[in-house]
């Protein structure tokens, strides 16, 4: 029997929940230990706000029709473009905000700021779900030159938000819409063989790129030096030798003393000892690990992990190519940036300063996860059902 009912993920709302509440408690418990600018703010109470409003955005988003995207897909990507061009031009000076060295930030008076590349993610998985979709439905007979004009079309969607987004300069949100590009072209049923032969010629490049850099330093190197690796050079390097580079791997130190010292069932409540700049954001997973130790850090992982697990669910169940699409889009999202952000708390990356989804603090980006978040449960709802399979 076909069901017509409205199907509710249970098992995605609950981890958000549960999610939340764990972000409202950790940024409650924190509040005493910041300092600065930082201080001033009352975080848990705006969390719960924008938790709030995500909740509203997220029945929105279930509601709306998710074909209605693809009509409107050029519309989000030109807003996302515009934005992102009025941050590299600085303009208008009045409404732009920067910190820590990037211009990532417009100010919206009464609400503090917004960051335009968190939303940008959103469109930009939209964006290529539409375009993979309607390449396939032109193209039925898939052959080498098809598959290139598919890959073509992918890259041109995404290296504009890409590099501005890196122009900022911002590595993290640079990072996260290389992964969102790549879990696409994944599942846009382009050929393997051409992906590696492809994936082949980037490496070759790389390589040769090294060489000249060592046979040419001076030119070759300093190039590169003053256009790629200007803004990330000090963390690679406080990373890699964080005894010799002390000023740049501060954060990296302090957080691995927190996650240490949580040991195995953490210090509790409001007994915070290593204080860290941006805790409330970027580090909260340090914040999370000293407080409950390795089993409230693992509870989270496991938390994250169903979470993923029922999106990759929801993109293989889909009776619609784009839901699929969609959902792989922002399964290459949250993953790669859960994976960023909890990686260089416990020193297996460099950082990059990418939040982590719905536990640290930031209306921006808890409000583009809860669209994201919304399209998926949509996708699921849309699903629909026989007695014994889904159906197709």
């Amino acid at each position: 029997m076909n069901s017509n009912k409205f199907r509710l993920d249970l098992t995605i709302i609950l981890v958000l929940i549960l999610l939340g509440i764990v972000s409202a408690f950790t940024l409650y418990e924190l509040q005493p230990t910041l300092s600065g600018i930082a201080a001033q703010t009352q975080y848990m109470p705006r969390q719960i706000m924008v938790y709030g409003l995500g909740a509203v955005v997220i029945a929105v988003m279930m509601l709306l029709d998710y074909d209605r995207l693809r009509q409107l897909v050029w519309i989000f990507y030109g807003i996302g473009i515009i934005m992102l061009l009025m941050l590299f031009f600085k303009f208008p000076a009045a409404i732009i905000n920067e910190a820590n060295g990037a211009t990532s930030w417009f100010i919206v008076p009464g609400f503090g700021t917004m960051q335009p590349s968190e939303f940008v993610k959103v469109f930009v998985v939209i964006a290529l779900a539409h375009v993979i979709m309607s390449h396939n439905e032109k193209n039925t007979v898939r052959t080498n030159k098809t598959d290139l004009f598919l890959l073509g079309k992918l890259f041109a969607v995404a290296l504009p938000p890409m590099l501005l987004v890196a122009s900022q300069p911002d590595l993290g949100g640079f990072l996260v819409l290389s992964a969102i590009l790549g879990a696409t072209i994944l599942v846009s049923g382009i050929s393997w063989r051409l992906l590696l032969t492809i994936l082949g010629i980037m490496l070759g490049i790389g390589v040769l790129v090294a060489i000249l850099s060592f046979i040419f330093p001076n030119q070759v190197g300093g190039f590169l030096q003053e256009t790629i690796f200007k803004h990330v050079e000090s963390r690679f390097l406080g990373w890699l030798y964080p005894e010799k580079y002390p000023d740049s791997s501060y954060q990296y130190r302090l957080g691995l003393m927190a996650i240490g010292s949580g040991i195995l069932v953490g210090k509790g409540a409001s007994n915070f000892q290593v204080s860290i700049p941006e805790r409330h954001t970027d580090y909260i997973f340090s914040a999370i690990a000293e407080q409950f130790g390795f089993i409230g850090s693992a509870i989270v992982l496991f938390l994250f992990f169903i979470l993923i697990y029922r999106m990759i669910q929801v993109g293989l169940e889909s009776n619609e190519p784009f839901g699929s699409y969609l959902a792989a889009g922002f399964i290459g999202m949250f993953t790669y940036q859960i994976f960023q952000n909890i990686g260089m708390s416990v020193g297996l990356v460099p950082i990059t300063g990418l939040p982590l989804p719905f536990l640290s603090y930031g209306g921006s980006s808890t409000l583009a996860y809860m669209i994201a978040i919304g399209i998926v449960l949509n996708i699921h709802s849309r699903t629909r059902t026989f007695m014994f399979e889904t159906q197709k």
